[in-house]
């Protein structure tokens, strides 16, 4: 029987409408860090290359019987700048973009190069789902800082994002998007 984590950990891979907070525990990944825009060249590249792991691993754990679906692309997204995160240009957007691996999948599974094996624990969380293209993620994200300022929370890692829907195949009004963002007590 094949794993399929989206399946499998509702939790993970669901969000409420309005924003909400969850725990995240620690979880496996393939991961690769670059910079610049989401429609550039070393981004393409990039993405094109952790799929290429994840589907050397599966095809590892199904030889292994242990065969999984390749779960959902990921991204943590971040700027080294004071200024607001989305004023910064594109192309200075740094992101590290991974999937998620199951239990038993090994670092030599992933196997060497750009694309890493990695597990990345973010805890407390502020979660929420954002239907619609990308250009309306900051309604998305104000609602976010609303519910964490109202909560006493502050941001506590990388904006993180799990892109439910393929924006090649479904029309960016019906994307869906799970923006994520790690917080801890503001003291």
């Amino acid at each position: 029987m094949k794993i399929d984590l989206a399946k499998s950990d509702k939790q993970y891979y669901t969000a409420p409408a309005e924003p909400g907070l969850r725990t995240f525990e620690g979880y496996d990944y393939a991961m690769i860090t670059g910079s610049g825009a989401p429609t550039g060249p070393e981004y393409t590249e990039a993405v094109a290359l952790l799929y290429q792991a994840a589907y050397g691993a599966k095809k590892v754990a199904k030889a292994d019987g242990r065969d999984f679906v390749v779960p959902k692309l990921e991204g943590l997204w971040w700027v080294e700048s004071d200024e607001p995160p989305l004023s910064v240009p594109r192309e200075q957007w740094h992101w590290t973009m991974m999937i998620r691996m199951p239990e038993g999948v090994t670092a030599a599974m992933i196997g060497e190069g750009p694309v890493r094996f990695e597990r990345l624990v973010e805890g407390e969380s502020v979660q929420v789902l954002h239907v619609g293209p990308y250009a309306t993620e900051p309604e998305t994200l104000d609602r976010m800082e609303k519910f964490m300022a109202a909560e006493g929370l502050t941001p506590h890692g990388r904006h993180h994002e799990i892109y439910l829907t393929d924006p090649r195949k479904v029309p960016g009004d019906r994307t869906r998007t799970i923006l994520r963002q790690p917080v801890r007590r503001s003291s």
